[in-house]
């Protein structure tokens, strides 16, 4: 493991207790762990295009994190400017995840329901615009085998120690390596942007860019995914867990605490609390639920109106077309009404188009697909149109609004944007915590935002919040409290009106990931909590569109982070 020679210098003084004796000398010696912590590449990128997974990685990242732990610990965190203080807790955060992962073995399960190892490479297909990206995407390419190597070494020890992933979550999997297994590379996902090169690569270098395309795809692509499948199908299936909660692994009980810490950024929750929390949500939005088919007039039970959302054509588009437009249309509506809320707006566009075919059969409704600042990309909010009758139109605003604007693409350009104001490491940096409980608050701003426009869009805001809800519910009675599949399913389909395909692949996910789901509602929850309070105590001076700044203003941030934000801009407009 090498470090620079500033760093250990910067360890000696430390240890010495020879620095920070002021202001400036505390910002300093922050700014060189910083710096060094983020000039740190842990692997030589020419040789691991792809990433560097081994035990041996993951060691040396966690023994590197320790020993910037240890330079933090030294630096005078009451001299610090009130951004500075931000990064030092952001750093430590950062810092103790990279250790928990190590210890906790987390590089051992590279899996879950819908995505995977394997699965991730279908990130690296994106448009070729100039040489530059032909030749790195190449270069991935070309690193497939020694990146399927490196992940079935570690899913052979996962297999071995029992942190596998259960065996009920596959069903259906095949997909993900079967569709890249094809006869001819045109036909091949990673072929594709091969095909739409530009204008200016043309002649013999063309030539050279597409023979070595198929070599790289017929010799070192697909030959790859067929591996996986003899993985999968003789090695992994047949031996995998039976049992479905993480509790139930070793040291999954510690393991699941340490999730819960992680994804709600905070040390405050047990799963009993979090557990009691969502029951308590629960009810509280059935009622409001209630309510609305109440309004409607519907003749019959809660649970006949959900079959009725689930069945009824009108609620359902027709084509995959269909269904983009409609999005797009929500998404355009939307972000009209940005300016009456926000006061900085990204710079960087955002794009709607479907879930890659390679992807949907297993992929969520949507997601947000970012991309870097200086990419000539745009962001995307990926639309799964895959499987028409499960996608439901009511829930559709609730979707958008949450991936798209004001949810994560807002937020998570903005993030970018924040400049040299911030450190690097913090531009790029994302807690669910944060990014997810901005997501579902942004469900909650879109009816002041006036998008949703029916009753049944409506019900659909409430359900997509209910829907949270119940994972703070099903995630901690899956992993702490020996919850079946059967109830898991069962309780979703009872409190919400998604349908049974995405309550399906939704309950799979919780089961693969333990802790994530309970992001969205503790998040949501906390910045709400933290809106009423500043409208309760500034009254008319309360203005949204600053106290959106104030969530928005320093970018990533624990919860905890946030909530001493608002309350100094609450003390600075109150004089407490």
């Amino acid at each position: 493991m090498k470090y620079s020679r500033v760093f250990y210098v910067l360890l000696f003084f430390l240890h010495q207790g020879l620095a920070q004796n002021t202001i400036s000398d505390a910002i300093a010696s922050l700014q060189t762990i910083i710096h060094n912590y983020e000039e740190h590449k842990g692997y030589d990128e020419k040789v691991y295009p792809l990433g560097l997974f081994s035990k041996e990685h993951y060691a040396s990242e966690a023994d590197f994190a320790k020993s910037i732990l240890l330079a933090l610990s030294k630096v005078s965190f009451e001299l610090l400017n009130d951004t500075d203080k931000i990064s030092f807790e952001l750093l430590k955060f950062e810092l103790q995840d990279a250790i928990d992962f190590y210890e906790f073995e987390g590089y051992l399960n590279p899996l879950l329901s819908d995505s995977g190892f394997h699965n991730n490479l279908t990130y690296l297909v994106r448009p070729l615009t100039n040489y530059e990206q032909v030749r790195n995407y190449l270069l991935k390419l070309n690193a497939v085998p020694d990146f399927v190597d490196q992940h079935l070494v570690n899913l052979r020890e996962g297999l071995k120690k029992g942190v596998s992933q259960p065996k009920i979550i596959f069903k259906g999997y095949e997909s993900t390596y079967n569709d890249h297994i094809v006869e001819s590379f045109e036909d091949s996902y990673y072929y594709s942007p091969f095909k739409n090169l530009p204008k200016d690569l043309s002649g013999t270098r063309r030539d050279s860019i597409l023979k070595a395309a198929k070599e790289v795809i017929e010799t070192r692509v697909t030959p790859q995914f067929i591996r996986i499948r003899t993985f999968f199908e003789t090695e992994y299936l047949p031996n995998t867990r039976t049992t479905l909660g993480v509790s139930e692994t070793p040291n999954g009980k510690a393991y699941y605490q340490n999730r819960i810490n992680f994804y709600t950024t905070d040390t405050l929750y047990s799963a009993d609390d979090i557990h009691e929390i969502g029951l308590n949500e629960v009810a509280r939005i059935k009622v409001q639920m209630e309510k609305i088919v109440k309004g409607l007039n519907f003749k019959g039970s809660f649970k006949d109106f959900l079959q009725f959302l689930r069945t009824d054509p009108q609620f359902y588009a027709k084509t995959p077309k269909e269904l983009l437009m409609i999005a797009r249309d929500i998404a355009k509506r939307a972000d009209a009404q940005l300016p009456r809320f926000f006061k900085t707006l990204p710079r960087k566009p955002y794009g709607v188009a479907p879930v890659p075919d390679a992807i949907a059969p297993k992929y969520t409704g949507g997601r947000y697909v970012g991309t870097s600042k200086n990419s000539t990309d745009p962001g995307y909010y990926w639309v799964n149109t895959y499987d028409l009758p499960s996608r439901t139109l009511y829930t559709l605003p609730s979707l958008t609004v949450h991936e798209a604007v004001p949810g994560h693409h807002l937020q998570g350009a903005l993030n970018l944007e924040l400049g040299d104001s911030i450190p690097k490491f913090r531009r790029n940096l994302y807690l669910s915590a944060y990014g997810e409980g901005w997501g579902l608050y942004s469900e909650f701003l879109a009816e002041e935002m006036g998008m949703y426009t029916t009753p049944y869009e409506h019900f659909g805001k409430l359900t997509y919040e209910m829907w949270r809800a119940c994972r703070l519910v099903v995630d901690t009675g899956i992993h702490a409290k020996g919850w079946t599949r059967e109830e898991v399913v069962a309780f979703m389909a009872s409190n919400t009106a998604l349908s049974i395909h995405e309550i399906n692949t939704e309950t799979d996910r919780y089961i693969s990931w333990p802790g994530q789901a309970l992001s969205y509602k503790i998040g949501e929850l906390k910045i709400r909590e933290l809106r009423s309070k500043a409208e309760s105590k500034l009254g008319s001076t309360f203005d949204i569109r600053e106290f959106h700044e104030v969530i928005l203003g320093q970018g990533t941030v624990t919860l905890s982070i946030l909530e001493q934000r608002v309350n100094d801009y609450i003390n600075t407009l109150t004089n407490e």
